[in-house]
């Protein structure tokens, strides 16, 4: 591979490491409260089976994706799928700060009585929705890379099967070992939650675009799709986003955080 290839995949994987770092602490304080009322030992089983389980999915679902990822009708259900998750968890964290309420009340009113397997197969559930968004929003972003001299996999080149799953592993990687930081950052800076989710949307865009350019619609020309142009727009306002999470959070205090939890 030229140096050019390797800086595009290497900055898609490193938006990628950080998409899934916002997305996984919000999973993890859900995974969290799954597993709450469970004693220690057993919290720890039910995350580390639900960790084996999700491990299996993602890597399966992998395969799956590679041979319909042409499929402009997936991408299109891809494309709205990652639109509405995005607005729907906007919409559910403004509408829930306002009225006082808390997102995750629910989640702990149905965990109170849950035994032992139940809370496994519950956290089975959860890893299988987080994993589908991670993955689609992961083909969004890597079906518009330039190919590679890698060997096809599935119906997909090797270079973006490799960047998908590996944005797909360090999901779970992060969800399980290296959330409690990212967990923190969202405390300190509420906002960013928000934009996590903001980018998840902007990358449905992307992927609306790569349907609309799909040679059997041919709605937007195919040229468009893969442009420097609208690349540096998609980056640009990712980064954008991204930044405005940061700069108009406001950053609470230690205290306030300590207090709150």
């Amino acid at each position: 591979m030229d140096l050019t290839l390797l800086l595009e995949y290497g900055w898609v994987l490193l938006v990628l490491v950080v998409m899934e770092g916002l997305l996984a602490a919000d999973n993890a304080l859900v995974l969290a409260i799954m597993v709450k009322h469970l004693p220690e030992e057993k919290r720890k089983k039910a995350l580390f089976y639900g960790l084996a389980g999700a491990f299996v999915f993602r890597f399966a679902s992998l395969f799956a994706i590679s041979f319909l990822v042409d499929v402009w009708q997936l991408q299109a259900l891809g494309a709205l799928y990652l639109l509405f998750m995005a607005a729907n968890h906007i919409f559910r964290k403004i509408v829930f700060r306002d009225s006082g309420e808390t997102e995750d009340q629910p989640v702990k009113e149905a965990g109170k009585k849950s035994g032992f397997w139940v809370t496994v197969l519950k956290v089975e559930v959860a890893d299988i929705a987080f994993a589908v968004d991670s993955i689609l929003a992961a083909v969004a972003l890597a079906v518009v890379l330039p190919k590679t001299p890698l060997p096809q996999i599935g119906g997909m080149d090797g270079g973006q099967f490799l960047v998908i799953f590996a944005g797909g592993m360090i999901g779970l990687i992060i969800m399980r070992f290296a959330a409690n930081m990212f967990v923190n950052l969202l405390e300190r800076r509420p906002g960013l939650e928000i934009a996590a989710f903001g980018i998840v949307g902007w990358v449905g865009v992307k992927l609306a675009v790569v349907t609309l350019s799909h040679p059997e619609l041919n709605i937007l020309s195919s040229d468009f799709a893969h442009s420097t142009g609208w690349k540096l727009t998609f980056y640009a306002v990712l980064v954008g986003i991204a930044a405005a999470g940061w700069f108009l959070s406001k950053e609470k205090s230690e205290q306030t955080v300590n207090q709150a939890s």
